[in-house]
């Protein structure tokens, strides 16, 4: 990695729960969400280095994702809650990500659909689907602030589950 160059990683929640009558945003995971978000904690302790940092929803499932999949990475990063990035917008996403010191090398940013879908299409400038537990990883050039699609380059999306990441 280049001294200008920095990671972002977009990580959707895992698989949750609509059995109960919960507001969603209390909604937690379900058994198969349980069992997915290990899973990309795995693939980010092999693939993605150490994490500067994460930004998480302060949604149930997105906390419990992040705690399941932060569970496998040694040494687990500083975590911070951020209300803006549940329900968040492609817009608002991006927002959150430019306020990022630029000592955070690399940033890990744990969210929802349709917003994160959004936002890495709009980075990679072409469409990226992040199903649930799915995990999408940018090179960035320069600083968090001036990130676009053109200061990002898409290096892998998928699912660490067998589903398009490796």
């Amino acid at each position: 990695m280049t001294t200008s160059e920095r990671t972002l990683i977009l990580l959707r929640h895992a698989k949750s729960d609509w059995s109960g009558a919960l507001p969603d945003i209390e909604r937690p995971l379900a058994e198969r969400g349980n069992a997915q978000a290990p899973l990309a904690g795995r693939w980010l302790a092999s693939h993605g280095g150490v994490i500067d940092l994460a930004i998480v929803s302060p949604a149930q499932r997105a906390r419990e994702t992040w705690q399941l999949a932060s569970a496998e990475l040694d040494p687990a990063p500083p975590v911070r809650f951020d209300e803006r990035v549940y329900a968040a917008s492609a817009d608002e996403l991006l927002s959150v990500v430019r306020e990022t010191p630029d000592e955070a090398r690399t940033l890990i940013l744990v969210g929802h659909n349709p917003g994160m879908e959004q936002l890495a299409s709009l980075l990679a400038d072409d469409e990226v689907i992040l199903r649930t537990a799915g995990i999408a990883e940018f090179g960035v050039s320069g600083r968090w602030s001036g990130l676009d699609a053109r200061s990002s380059a898409l290096r892998a999306a998928g699912r660490a589950d067998g589903h398009g990441l490796s």
